[in-house]
């Protein structure tokens, strides 16, 4: 398993219903050179909606969903796929996993 941790802008979010009616969550990178990725996709269910907006929120130090864009974060890829974010200054990751 190859772990890689990245610098990146948060350049956009979405919350809310997708296809067929799924709550979830997407918060689009920008590692700048024209590489982006995202990371989110997870359905959102009652208590896990809360755990994980509260995490995102407190990791990246902000008090509203609509000021994520313009962040700079940090993200650790496991072979390739975002699997955790943190906060840029300090040592404060958030896995939506665990």
């Amino acid at each position: 398993m190859s772990i890689e941790i990245k610098n990146a802008k948060i350049d956009n979010t979405m919350l809310g219903y997708e296809g067929h009616g799924i709550l979830s969550f997407m918060i689009y990178l920008d590692y700048g050179g024209g590489a982006c990725q995202g990371f989110g996709g997870y359905a959102l269910g009652k208590e896990y909606t809360t755990f994980v907006i509260e995490g995102i929120l407190k990791t990246v130090g902000v008090e509203k969903w609509e000021d994520l864009p313009g962040k700079h974060i940090r993200v650790k890829l496991e072979d390739g796929r975002v699997v955790e974010i943190g906060n840029v200054l300090e040592d404060k990751w958030f896995n939506p996993k665990k």
